[in-house]
């Protein structure tokens, strides 16, 4: 079956999102995404499955316009209440985000689900996917690892109280600053950290490629806290079969072993992990800095295979 020519982006290369060519000087940017509730407030997790769909589009370089809501869950075990709650919270994180909701649809089922199918724009020539990495591009990442394994901890009962509220703000915020920054500074490749987590994402960019890559360990930014919850194990399944997945793949020192679990943890709502020549890495951290996202610089790309973890 031959392949409609306007497809810019399908699903060869694992992107974060489809491109459909409009015309000459637009394309469509359209994903889907749904998530199990992450923390304990509704209007929370409402807001962090927005955020969560809305990275989609904006790891392609486009610009979101238009949603719709997809809700499943069992009316005999979750309130009304709590269920308008979460939509609330969806709402507000489009809103904010210039997103407009059109509708949506719900549905019974024993597992609350709840995300987003959202279409954006981005112009044909001008999409970032997460196949253009070159030698010696530096490797960035926007926000620190861990949800996941902070989440275990607090359905576990084992995370601390007084850290709640930057572990849910974290995954609240948008990464549509983030993306604006590496549009303006010309990066070649990006995608976000989501459920096969910095390690897994990264091996599909190195694929997509051609490349491997060398990250630097200590330059890796983790939540507060995320060694003790480690030592105590909570560690969630997803960390474990992204690990089995990417056995052989990764190079690293024996000593350092315990201490990537956060790289292979999966996230939700995490950062944007940006590729960038060399000569374009100093614009892109003034335009992050100017829009108060964080700086981490963990690597480069290189034409060596598989990817090579420094102990620091």
């Amino acid at each position: 079956m031959s392949r409609d020519e306007r497809i810019l982006v399908g699903i060869d290369t694992s992107d974060d999102a489809g491109v459909f060519r409009m015309s000459g000087e637009s394309a469509l940017v359209q994903t889907l995404d749904v998530i199990t509730p992450i923390v304990d407030d509704p209007e929370d997790f409402g807001y962090i499955a927005a955020i969560n769909a809305l990275s989609d589009v904006f790891a392609m370089g486009g610009t979101p316009l238009t949603a719709l809501s997809f809700l499943a869950f069992e009316q005999c075990d979750l309130p009304m209440e709590a269920a308008s709650l979460i939509l609330k919270g969806g709402l507000k994180a489009m809103s904010e985000n210039r997103c407009a909701v059109l509708g949506g649809h719900t549905l019974e089922d024993a597992e609350i689900k709840f995300g987003f199918a959202v279409t954006g724009t981005v112009h044909p020539d001008h999409v970032i996917t997460n196949s253009g990495a070159g030698e010696g591009d530096l490797i960035y990442l926007t926000k620190p690892l861990g949800t996941g394994i902070a989440s275990t901890a607090l359905k576990g009962e084992m995370f601390p109280s007084d850290m709640v509220e930057g572990f849910v703000n974290g995954m609240k915020r948008s990464n549509g600053p983030a993306a604006e920054a590496m549009a303006r500074s010309g990066a070649s490749a990006a995608t976000d950290v989501t459920g096969f987590g910095l390690l897994g994402h990264l091996w599909e960019m190195c694929s997509g490629a051609g490349m491997g890559a060398v990250l630097d360990m200590d330059s890796v930014p983790e939540m507060a806290g995320i060694e003790e919850m480690v030592n105590l194990g909570m560690v969630p399944a997803g960390a474990y079969r992204n690990r089995d997945y990417l056995e052989g793949r990764i190079t690293f020192a024996t000593e350092i072993k315990d201490r990537l679990w956060p790289m292979f943890d999966p996230q939700t709502s995490g950062g944007l992990l940006i590729s960038v020549p060399p000569d374009r890495a100093d614009s892109l951290e003034r335009a992050l800095e100017t829009r108060d996202v964080p700086v981490h610089r963990i690597g480069m790309f290189r034409t060596q295979p598989g990817i090579t973890i420094l102990p620091g």
